[in-house]
């Protein structure tokens, strides 16, 4: 807790893969699929504090129905 009796922000960036389908037409990329549904595997701290990264993980990974995102046409 800081100071003034409120918790300060905490904050992590996290990287981890996941399946990626990605399109190709006349040697350009056209349209880029992130599957996200995938669970978080093997996360790796982009930055932060290394010391929320469990508790990062469990809030982005719970379960939820994620869709998929696209990119292009």
């Amino acid at each position: 807790m800081d100071s003034s009796g409120i918790d300060a922000p905490r904050r992590v960036v996290f990287q981890y893969l996941v399946p990626v389908h990605v399109e190709v037409e006349d040697g350009l990329v056209c349209r880029v699929t992130v599957i996200d549904e995938t669970r978080v595997r093997d996360p790796a701290v982009v930055e932060g504090d290394s010391a929320y990264l469990d508790e990062a993980v469990r809030a982005s990974d719970d379960g939820q129905a994620w869709p998929s995102w696209q990119f292009g046409y």
